[in-house]
């Protein structure tokens, strides 16, 4: 499907949005619920993603399919390694056997784990027989995506002698580790995360408890870019969200101030104005422990003529694609003078935006989501805009019902 997206009459925006619960938190608490039958979630991601873990999740023997659910494929991996008499093979799309598992695989082998690569070594899909873990200590680089120690650390309680992992190196995405252990938290799980060491204990039985799953900090970026390229005045109401969330990405509220964006939390929800024009010539930004936004504020820095260096983004290399050539190509296509390299992206503010490009978005739902508020500074076209249903079915009609004009193309 390919839009056409345009501005609305006036760049004026007042309106309010209601986002399902995060991605993120929808899959680690799918998880917990597999374990501890007594878990209940409210607020569910209606994501491609979380459909796709729910759907694995139930699943005991031959093909788990995950399509492109990257988080599905590292938490489903330890999951069905720690499950006795479950054997699956854990597959995904072309892309998903593209992207490397072979430190969580290691990891889990060093536990005990029986699991074998069907294909090429190191990648997708899995052969995983599960057993009984009773090993309890593994080590892992720091610097590695926080999902392959998520998807231990989530297992862990389940294990006879629950888990001591111990972090090689520096350690990135500090947020989406503690955002996990405050989950594990909440079902009564103890765990201690001192230095370069996490420990879970185990627990084999949990009290009933219900999981309120908070909406997603990374939709909420679109609305923060679409907000920073409005007109003072704009006002977005967001629903649900909380002041002390988990979400790494919700220093949204932070980092958009340097674009005239201020943040209200008010009963559950956010409210974004447009309280000043953007004054900055130029912003650095490490997005270590938030690389998911680098996109969205990319995007926005370009729309504004806002020159930015924006660091920490080494993961964004193994993600649905190569998120730092994809953003090279598709600004540079607008007119944009970037450079990237495997962990940075430095941008030149450029006087002008071309008009009526068309962003590709290499099955990778941020590209397409990251570009739509563009629309307020030129009209483009975005082929396969239906990625977006991996993260945010509901986005463009969102769009739509903000006054941006989304129409086939």
């Amino acid at each position: 499907m390919k839009l056409h997206i345009s501005s609305p009459s006036n760049n004026l925006i007042n309106a309010t949005v209601k986002i399902t619960g995060s991605k993120s938190e929808s899959n680690r608490s799918l998880l917990l619920k597999a374990l501890y039958s007594n878990i209940s979630i409210s607020n569910v991601s209606n994501s491609d993603d979380a459909v796709v873990m729910e759907k694995g999740l139930q699943i005991s023997s031959g093909i788990v399919d995950i399509h492109h659910a990257g988080t599905a494929m590292r938490f489903l991996t330890s999951y069905f390694a720690s499950q006795e008499g479950k054997e699956v093979t854990l597959t995904g799309s072309q892309r998903m056997t593209e992207r490397p598992i072979k430190v969580l695989v290691e990891a889990l082998q060093d536990l005990g784990a029986d699991i074998t690569y069907v294909e090429n070594e190191g990648y997708p899909p899995l052969l995983i027989k599960g057993k009984k873990l009773t090993k309890s200590k593994v080590s892992l680089p720091a610097n590695i995506s926080s999902q392959y120690i998520s998807s231990l650390l989530l297992t862990a309680p389940s294990l006879e002698n629950g888990i001591e992992v111990e972090l090689v190196g520096k350690i990135t995405s500090v947020p989406y580790i503690k955002m996990t252990l405050a989950l594990l938290k909440e079902i009564g799980v103890e765990s201690a995360f001192k230095g370069n060491t996490i420990t879970v204990a185990p627990k084999k039985e949990v009290k009933p408890t219900e999981l309120v799953v908070e909406s997603d900090w990374s939709s909420a970026s679109y609305f923060y870019s679409l907000v920073a390229l409005s007109d003072v005045g704009s006002e977005i109401t967001l629903s649900a969200y909380k002041k002390d969330s988990l979400q790494g990405d919700s220093v949204l509220a932070e980092i958009y101030k340097d674009f005239g964006v201020e943040t209200v939390f008010q009963d559950h929800q956010i409210i974004l104005k447009k309280k000043t024009a953007n004054t900055l010539p130029k912003v650095t930004i490490d997005l270590s422990n938030a690389p998911d936004i680098a996109q969205t504020i990319a995007v926005t820095c370009f729309g504004l003529g806002v020159s930015c260096y924006l660091t920490g983004l080494h993961t964004l290399k193994i993600k649905e694609t190569d998120r730092l050539e994809a953003l090279y190509a598709e600004l540079s296509k607008l007119g944009a003078d970037i450079k990237v390299t495997d962990k940075t992206l430095t941008l030149e503010s450029t006087p002008e935006i071309k008009t009526n490009v068309a962003i590709d978005t290499y099955n990778d739902h941020r590209m397409a989501m990251a570009f739509g508020p563009l629309a307020l500074k030129t009209a483009l076209f975005v082929n396969d805009a239906e990625v977006v249903s991996k993260s945010y079915p509901d986005y463009w009609t969102d769009f739509k019902n903000l006054g941006i004009v989304v129409k086939q193309a």
